[in-house]
C-alpha cells in the first residue's frame, strides 16, 4: 500500500484514477508520494518513506531539488499540461493592454451611474489593434510556441529566441515565425515582448534596464513566467520614462503595485477548471507509473527512463550519482550474487544517473540494498 499526501487542494479527476493500492494521508512524514500545487516545500523535513514528489503544474521553485536529489527522491512536474490556460490568458493580456480595456473599465465604473458622457469621452482610450504588429516570444516550450502560433493566426508578425528549444518544439513551431539568436537583435523590431523562460539562477533578472532599452519605443512587455526574471525597479523606470508603454504580468509584487502602466494578475495563468484537471491526471499518472514500474517520465531531477512494466521476476532501480564505474560496480555486484540480468537501462541527467536492471530472480531487498551500500549509490527498490 502506498501513501500518498496531498499538499494542496488536487482536481479529483486525478486523484481518482489512484487504485486501492493507494491510500490518502495527511500525516507527511509517512507518505511515499507527495502532490503538491504550489505550497512551500524548502523549510519541510522529507520522511524516509518519500519516493517522489509531483508538482501539478510547470515550475518547481517551491521545492528544494538539490535536498531531493542528495536523499533519492525524484521530483516530478508536468509541462504542458497547463499550457493552452496560460496560452489564452497572454492573448487576453496582450489584446486588453493594446485596447486599454483596464483603464476604460476603471474609468466607467468611477462615473457612479452617470454614463450619459460616456460617447463624448472614450475617444482618450482609444487603442490599437494587434494585427500587422510584430510580437517577439522569448522562450520556445509549450507555452511559447502555443503563444507564437496563435498570435500567427492573429494576424501578427511573429519572431523567436531560444538557443535551447527542443526538437519537437521546434517541429511543433509555425515555419513562418523567425528565430534570432539573440535578444538584442530582435527586441528593437517588436512592438510586444513575451517571456516564456524557466525561472532558474542563470534567467534570474534578465530583464533589465540595458535590454529593455533595446526594446522597441513603447513597448509592451509581458510576463506570465516568474517575477524573477524581470528587475522590476528596472521596469518601473522604463514606464515612468515611457520607454515600456505597459508591463502585464501574471505574478505582482509589491514594488509595482500602483504603478502607471503596470497591469498586475494575481498568478491566474493556470487557473482553469481544464488545467487543473490535466495538470491532475498528468501528475497521477507519473507518480503510480514511477511507483509501481520505476518509470520516469517529466523529472527535474533524474533522467527520463521508459522500459514499461516489468515482465521478469523482479526489477532493481537504482537511483545514482553520474560517475565514472557506476554501472560495472553495480553489475559486478549482481555478478557476484549470481543474479542473470535479462534488462538493463542507465540514464544520466547531469550529476545523476538513473539504473533499471530487470532479473530473473527473486531478489531480497534488503540483501541487495546492503550489497549497493558504496558511494555513488542514492537509494535502491525492489519492484
Amino acid at each position: 500500500m502506498y501513501k500518498v499526501a496531498l499538499l494542496n487542494k488536487i482536481s479529483p479527476k486525478g486523484v481518482n484514477l489512484f487504485t486501492d493500492s493507494y491510500e490518502k494521508t495527511e500525516d507527511f512524514s509517512e507518505a511515499a508520494a507527495v502532490l503538491v500545487r504550489s505550497q512551500d516545500m524548502h523549510s519541510m523535513e522529507f520522511g524516509p518513506n518519500l519516493l517522489s514528489i509531483t508538482r501539478a503544474g510547470a515550475g518547481t521553485n517551491n521545492i528544494p531539488i538539490d535536498a531531493c536529489s542528495a536523499k533519492g527522491i525524484v521530483v516530478f512536474n508536468t509541462p504542458g499540461a497547463n499550457a493552452n490556460a496560460v496560452k489564452e490568458l497572454v492573448l487576453t493580456a496582450m489584446l486588453m493592454s493594446s485596447r486599454n480595456v483596464i483603464d476604460a473599465v476603471g474609468w466607467v465604473n468611477s462615473l457612479n451611474f452617470h454614463v450619459d458622457n460616456v460617447e463624448k469621452n472614450k475617444a482618450r482610450f482609444a487603442g490599437e489593434e494587434v494585427r500587422g504588429k510584430t510580437l517577439a516570444v522569448v522562450g520556445l516550450g509549450y507555452i511559447g510556441v502555443m503563444v507564437a502560433n496563435a498570435a500567427k493566426d492573429l494576424g501578427m508578425t511573429v519572431v523567436g529566441y531560444d538557443p535551447y528549444i527542443s526538437v519537437q518544439n521546434a517541429h511543433d513551431l509555425s515555419p513562418s515565425v523567425r528565430l534570432y539568436e539573440s535578444l538584442p537583435a530582435l527586441l528593437p523590431h517588436c512592438d510586444f515582448v513575451t517571456i516564456h523562460v524557466p525561472a532558474m539562477e542563470q534567467t534570474k533578472g534578465m530583464f533589465n534596464y540595458e535590454i529593455i532599452d533595446a526594446m522597441k519605443n513603447k513597448a509592451t512587455l509581458l510576463n506570465f513566467s516568474r517575477d524573477s526574471l524581470v528587475v522590476g525597479a528596472d521596469v518601473k523606470r522604463a514606464l515612468a520614462e515611457k520607454k515600456l508603454r505597459r508591463y502585464v504580468t501574471d505574478f505582482p509584487t509589491d514594488e509595482l503595485l500602483d504603478t502607471d502602466g503596470a497591469i498586475l494578475i494575481p498568478h491566474l495563468g493556470a487557473s482553469t477548471k481544464e488545467s487543473e484537471e490535466n495538470c491532475a491526471v498528468m501528475a497521477v499518472r507519473q507518480t503510480m507509473n514511477y511507483l509501481e514500474h520505476g518509470i520516469i517520465e517529466n523529472s527535474v531531477n533524474f533522467p527520463t527512463t521508459t522500459p514499461g512494466p516489468k515482465s521478469t521476476v523482479s526489477r532493481i532501480c537504482v537511483l545514482n550519482r553520474n560517475i565514472p564505474s557506476m554501472l560495472g560496480k553495480i553489475t559486478g555486484v549482481l555478478a557476484e550474487m549470481n543474479v542473470n540480468i535479462s534488462k538493463l537501462i542507465n540514464k544520466s541527467n547531469g550529476d545523476n544517473a538513473y539504473t533499471i536492471i530487470d532479473v530473473d530472480n527473486e531478489i531480497n531487498e534488503a540483501a541487495i540494498r546492503k550489497a549497493f551500500d558504496f558511494e555513488g549509490v542514492i537509494s535502491v527498490r525492489v519492484l
